[in-house]
C-alpha cells in the first residue's frame, strides 16, 4: 500500500468511528437527560470542565508527540528506538496519570469549599472522574505510538469501546444510585467515564501486543551498535512537542469562556434584553457551532493520520513526498468542506426547525456555516505543521486569531442590524485568520501552495449544487421542514456529477479511497461516466 493510501485509510477509518461515537453521544444524552433530568445534568456536568482541564494538562498533546517522533524512528528502521519512545513515555504517563487523578479525588473537597463548584452535590461527581483521568492520561501513549506506525484502526476501535462502555455504564449507574438521590445519580453517571478507558486501554494493548509480534524479528535483528537516545533527550523532546499542543487544547476552552464573557453582554448592548441574550446565545454556541464541528469531522481525522504521515517524510527529507501529502489534504479538504458550508447555508433554515425546533437559530447557523471551510483548513494545515516538528506555530497563530476574534465579537455582536450574527462571524475571522497564517508557514518551510483549480472545481460544483438546493426548497415549501429531505436527496448526486464534470474527481482520485473509491469507479465506467 503507497503511503498516501495509507494515511487515506487512516482518515476513512477515524472519520467513520468518529461519527459512531457521536451518534452513541447522543442517544445517551437523550437518555440520560430523561433519568436524571435537568438538575441531575446539570450535577453531572458540574466536575466535567474540571475533568477536562485536568486530563487536557496530563495528557494532550503527548499522543502527537509520540506519534511524531515514533514515525521518526520507524523511518530510519530504528525499531528498537521507537520501542524505547514509547517504553519511556508510558512511565511518564502513569505517573502523571496518577498525580492528576489522586488530586482531582483528594481537592473534589476543597474545590467545594472554596466556592469554585457551587454545589457541594457535585462531590461525588467530580470523585468519581478521577479514575477516568488515570486510564485516559495512561493509554495516550498507546494511541500515539500506534498513531506513529500509522494503524489508526486502533485508535478508531478503542473510541468506539470507549463510549460505547461508557454510555451502558453511565445508564446503568445513574438509573442503580437514583433511589438514593441525584447527587449519587450524577456521581453514578461519571463513573461511566472510567469504565470507558479502562476498556479502551484494554483494547489498545491487545493492538500493541499484537504489534510487537508481528514486527518482534526486526527489532531483534536491528545491529545491537546503533546509537541508544538517552531517556533524558526523549523526555525532552515529547515536551517540546506536547506542550503547544496541549496549549492549543487549552485554547478552545478560553475561547468558549470569552464567548460567555462577551457575547452575552454585548448583545445587551445591542437592544436585546437578558432574557433573549441568553436565546441567542444559545443558538450559536449550543446549535451553530456543533454542526459546524459535525461537518469538519473528516478532515479532523485527516489531521491525526497527517501528522504520522508528515513525519516520516520529513525524517527521510522527502520533500517531494512531504508536498505531495500536504496537496491530498487540502484537495480532499476542499472537496468535502464546500459542499458542506454551501449546503448549511442554504438549508440552514430548515435544519434550525427540523434538528432543534428553533427557526430563530436559522441566522447564527448560516453565517457559521461558512466556518466549516475554515475550520476544515486550519485543522489540515495545523497537522501539517505538527508533522513538521513545528508545533507551536499554530498555537501562536490561534492567539492571534483569538485576539481577533475577541475585538470582531466586541464590535460587530454590538450592532443592532447583526446581533448573534455579529458574533458568528467573529467566530468565523478566527477560524480563517488562523488557517490562513498557517498556509502561509506551511509555503514558507516547504514551498507548497494550494492551486487555483484545488479551490475553483470544488467551489463552482458547491455553487451548482446549492443552485439545486433552493430550486428544489422552493418547490417542496409546502413540506415545511422535511422539505431538507428531498433538497439533500438532490444536492448530493448533483455535486458529485459536477465534481465529475469540471474535472474536480478524476480517476486516479478514486482509485487512491480505501475501501470504495475502486467500487465507485467501477460504477462510473459502467454507467459511462469514466
Amino acid at each position: 500500500m503507497s503511503d498516501n493510501n495509507k494515511f487515506l485509510k487512516g482518515t476513512l477509518i477515524l472519520a467513520v468511528s468518529s461519527v459512531v461515537v457521536k451518534v452513541i453521544g447522543s442517544l445517551n444524552w437523550i437518555i440520560l437527560s430523561r433519568v436524571l433530568g435537568g438538575e441531575g445534568i446539570g450535577l453531572y456536568q458540574m466536575g466535567f470542565p474540571i475533568y477536562l482541564m485536568a486530563i487536557t494538562v496530563s495528557s494532550a498533546g503527548i499522543p502527537v508527540a509520540i506519534s511524531i517522533i515514533t514515525a521518526e524512528k520507524l523511518a530510519n528502521k530504528d525499531y528498537r528506538g521507537a520501542k524505547r519512545v514509547f517504553n519511556i513515555s508510558l512511565r511518564l504517563l502513569l505517573l502523571s496519570g496518577l498525580l492528576f487523578s489522586s488530586a482531582l479525588f483528594f481537592g473534589a473537597g476543597w474545590l467545594i469549599e472554596n466556592q469554585y463548584i457551587r454545589d457541594p452535590r457535585a462531590y461525588y461527581s467530580i470523585i468519581a472522574l478521577a479514575p477516568a483521568v488515570f486510564f485516559v492520561t495512561f493509554l495516550a501513549s498507546f494511541r500515539g505510538y500506534l498513531q506513529g506506525w500509522q494503524i489508526m484502526t486502533p485508535t478508531a476501535v478503542s473510541e468506539v469501546v470507549e463510549q460505547l462502555m461508557r454510555v451502558i455504564t453511565m445508564l446503568i449507574f445513574a438509573d442503580m444510585f437514583l433511589p438514593y438521590g441525584l447527587a449519587y445519580a450524577a456521581g453514578g453517571a461519571s463513573m461511566g467515564a472510567g469504565v470507558g478507558a479502562f476498556c479502551a486501554l484494554i483494547v489498545l494493548v491487545w493492538f500493541y501486543a499484537r504489534l510487537k509480534r508481528k514486527f518482534q524479528e526486526e527489532i531483534n535483528a536491528q545491529d545491537d551498535s546503533a546509537p541508544i537516545e538517552p531517556a533524558g533527550q526523549i523526555i525532552k523532546r515529547l515536551l517540546k512537542l506536547a506542550l503547544p499542543v496541549s496549549l492549543s487544547s487549552l485554547m478552545l476552552p478560553i475561547g468558549a469562556n470569552l464567548d460567555l464573557l462577551i457575547v452575552p453582554q454585548r448583545l445587551e448592548v445591542a437592544g436585546f434584553d437578558v432574557r433573549h441574550a441568553t436565546e441567542l446565545f444559545g443558538y450559536l454556541t449550543g446549535m451553530a457551532v456543533p454542526l459546524v464541528n459535525l461537518a469538519t469531522i473528516f478532515t479532523a481525522a485527516m489531521t491525526i493520520s497527517l501528522v504520522p504521515a508528515i513525519s516520516e517524510s520529513r525524517a527521510l527529507d522527502d520533500y517531494p513526498a512531504i508536498r505531495d501529502k500536504i496537496r491530498i489534504g487540502f484537495r480532499v479538504a476542499m472537496i468535502i468542506s464546500f459542499p458542506c458550508f454551501v449546503g448549511l447555508f442554504f438549508l440552514a433554515e430548515k435544519v434550525a426547525a427540523l434538528i432543534y425546533n428553533a427557526p430563530g437559530a436559522a441566522g447564527a447557523i448560516q453565517t457559521m456555516s461558512a466556518g466549516i471551510l475554515f475550520l476544515g483548513l486550519h485543522q489540515i494545515s495545523t497537522g501539517v505543521l505538527q508533522g513538521l516538528k513545528h508545533t507551536a506555530i499554530p498555537v501562536i497563530n490561534m492567539v492571534i486569531a483569538g485576539v481577533v476574534k475577541v475585538v470582531l465579537s466586541w464590535w460587530l455582536t454590538a450592532i443592532p442590524e447583526l446581533g448573534v450574527k455579529g458574533a458568528a462571524l467573529a467566530t468565523v475571522a478566527d477560524f480563517a485568520v488562523a488557517a490562513i497564517i498557517n498556509v502561509i508557514f506551511i509555503y514558507k518551510f516547504t514551498g507548497f501552495c494550494m492551486t487555483f483549480g484545488s479551490v475553483a472545481k470544488p467551489l463552482l460544483a458547491s455553487s451548482i449544487m446549492g443552485g439545486v438546493i433552493f430550486v428544489v426548497l422552493h418547490f417542496t415549501e409546502s413540506l415545511g421542514a422535511w422539505a431538507i429531505l428531498f433538497a439533500m436527496a438532490a444536492a448530493v448526486p448533483t455535486y458529485a456529477v459536477s465534481l465529475l464534470a469540471c474535472g474536480g474527481l478524476r480517476e486516479e482520485d478514486l482509485e487512491r479511497i480505501p475501501f470504495i473509491g475502486r467500487r465507485i469507479l467501477a460504477l462510473g465506467k459502467r454507467v459511462g461516466i469514466f
